[in-house]
């Protein structure tokens, strides 16, 4: 039942001309938050919220914020029971969480930009291809999705006789997180539960009342917080440590938001509990907090994050392995040794992907630590991650799903080959 699920919705991205109207709206999901498993599920105004069976028991879903003019669709939510085996939305079934996590998907900064000057033609696959990112995904079948942040790109009108984004909506708008992100994800949002990162489109002024109303993983205070809690997701044998870096400066460290994110990410590191003999961890934050920029308004060759370098500094604990990051739209993997952990970009699922113009190599410094190794590719796509005895194999693929690269990760060593070969000793 679940595999025919996603082959429905893969069917219906094929289709690429979505329908207007509120109507139409996305099946249910899964999404972890600081509490657990969460079933969601969108509604029309006026509708209840459906019923969610889980295990045979049947419980109801909590109704968040009203509609209103830009958002005429209510948010319905539950967390799931621990260790629930199967769960059902409204009689449509959703992808809990596997006992055995083996097979992850990462992707991130998916969303077509609209953006003054800065257009892409939302309406051909070639040129935004999230549709085919998330479709090819979906049948690679993964026990969990990490989106890395920078879902709503459609901030200004498409310019005037412009035929490849001719009609797209823009704004803060549920049409638009619905043409931007739910429509397109739907067979991956079918096939897996999501750990989701605030990226910095989602900041208020942004998309960030869409982010709050319909993805944000806690019930937020008042308003459009600038900066939301850090949490921990505790999955069979990883934990990972979700910190909001949307409003993160990439150039200056302004020390008022300096130390709000080394308080949080202290705290995160305190609870996690984290030691060299494990449980192993990932980082995941929207802006990367070492890597080479190579655009994003920074002088290419810049490094970024200066922000999270100053907050992090000194307090990353040794059982933290990597740093998976977006907003650089580029693919890249840096190893920096035993004393820092890697850093892991996927910032190439849809928009408009960066040009690759200073490549890193072997002995380029950033933030005063040698990178030992790194590949960098510009192309657009996904990352897939396959547990393996010793760490992770991963498959760098294509919006074709062409394996573009190999990498291997096995605590904080992490390498990367275009060429299909393997590292001695991996």
């Amino acid at each position: 039942m679940h595999c025919l699920r996603i082959a429905a919705a893969v069917a219906a991205v094929l289709l690429l001309a979505p329908p207007a109207g509120a109507a139409d709206l996305p099946d249910p999901w899964v999404e972890f938050t600081a509490a657990g498993a969460e079933a969601r599920a969108i509604v029309a105004p006026g509708m209840a919220c459906p019923a969610v069976t889980a295990d045979g028991a049947t419980l109801p879903m909590d109704s968040r914020e009203p509609p209103d003019e830009s958002y005429p669709v209510q948010l319905c939510a539950l967390r799931l029971p621990e260790g629930v085996h199967r769960a059902a939305v409204g009689g449509l079934p959703v992808a809990v969480p596997r006992a055995r996590l083996r097979r992850i998907v990462l992707l991130g900064d998916t969303g077509c930009r609209l953006k003054g000057e800065s257009v892409q033609d939302c309406n051909d696959p070639a040129a935004w291809p999230f549709a085919a990112v998330a479709r090819r995904a979906a049948l690679r079948r993964p026990d969990l999705v990490i989106h890395v942040g920078d879902y709503h790109y459609r901030e200004s009108p498409c310019p005037p006789g412009r035929a490849g984004c001719a009609g797209s909506p823009w704004g803060d708008t549920w049409e638009v997180w619905k043409r931007d992100f739910f429509i397109p994800a739907a067979p991956l949002l079918a096939g897996a539960p999501w750990v989701v990162v605030r990226g910095n489109h989602e900041l208020c002024g942004r998309g960030g009342l869409g982010w709050f109303r319909l993805l944000n993983p806690a019930r937020p205070a008042a308003g459009c917080p600038a900066l939301t809690e850090a949490y921990a997701v505790h999955l069979p044998g990883l934990d990972l440590l979700v910190l909001d870096s949307a409003g993160a400066d990439d150039a200056t460290a302004p020390p008022d938001k300096v130390a709000a994110l080394r308080a949080q990410a202290q705290a995160l590191f305190a609870q996690t509990g984290l030691a060299p003999a494990g449980p192993h961890a990932w980082l995941l934050t929207h802006r990367p907090v070492w890597a080479l920029a190579q655009g994003n308004g920074i002088p290419p060759g810049a490094q970024t994050n200066a922000t999270l370098r100053e907050a992090l500094r000194d307090i990353m604990p040794a059982g933290l392995d990597m740093v998976v990051s977006g907003h650089v739209h580029v693919f890249a993997a840096y190893d920096f040794g035993p004393d820092r952990p890697a850093q892991l970009l996927v910032g190439n699922g849809g928009d408009s992907v960066d040009a690759v113009v200073q490549p890193a190599g072997p002995g380029t410094t950033i933030d005063g630590l040698a990178v030992q190794a790194v590949l960098q590719d510009g192309r657009y796509g996904y990352l897939v991650l396959d547990r393996t005895p010793t760490g992770w194999r991963g498959t760098l693929r294509g919006a074709d799903d062409a394996a573009l690269a190999h990498c291997w990760l096995a605590g904080r060593s992490l390498s990367c080959r275009s060429d299909g070969s393997t590292p001695a000793g991996k």
